[in-house]
C-alpha cells in the first residue's frame, strides 16, 4: 500500500503550455522524489501589448511518501 502526498505549484514558459508544465515538473524533481503525476488543474496567458507573452499552468504534483 502506497500513501501519496499532492503539492501544487504554478509555472510559466513564453513558448507553449506544455513547456511550461515541463518546467514546473524540472523545477519540482529538485525537491521531490517519487513524483508519479501531474494534474493540469488551470491554464492561463498573461498579455502585453495585444500579444500572448506568457503561458502560465497551475499543477498539483502528485508524489508518493517514504
Amino acid at each position: 500500500m502506497a500513501v501519496a502526498r499532492v503539492s501544487e505549484i504554478r509555472a510559466s514558459s513564453t513558448e507553449g503550455f506544455r513547456e511550461a508544465v515541463l518546467e514546473g515538473l524540472r523545477r519540482a524533481t529538485k525537491t521531490l522524489r517519487g513524483i508519479s503525476g501531474i494534474e493540469v488543474t488551470q491554464k492561463r496567458v498573461k498579455v502585453a501589448d495585444g500579444k500572448l507573452v506568457e503561458y502560465r499552468v497551475d499543477m498539483k504534483i502528485i508524489f508518493i511518501l517514504e
